[in-house]
């Protein structure tokens, strides 16, 4: 069974307002590399820090995705995208 990909309103809004190109590049990337039936931590790596330790980046280019992992319900909650130099702060 594949992940469902759901995008939080900030994640929306990110993508919103990115070049119609790199948007695009980053939506193909969680559909094809992972939403894939294997776990979606095979793809990306874990965040360090106290108050990270359940949130995943995913790397497309520059641009970077913070996402949860749901595993009762077999859902990557993204909740932030952006350049690698902004999505942290």
């Amino acid at each position: 069974m594949a992940w469902a990909i759901e995008y939080d309103t900030s994640a929306r809004k990110d993508l919103a307002k990115l070049d119609q190109q790199v948007a695009r590049r980053i939506v193909t990337f969680m559909r094809e590399r992972v939403s894939k039936p294997d776990s979606p931590r095979n793809t990306g790596e874990a965040l360090t820090g106290p108050e990270y330790g359940n949130y995943w980046r995913y790397r497309v280019g520059d641009y970077r995705i913070v996402c949860e992992i749901h595993d009762k319900k077999i859902v990557v909650l993204v909740l932030r995208i952006g350049h690698r130099r902004e999505v942290y702060r």
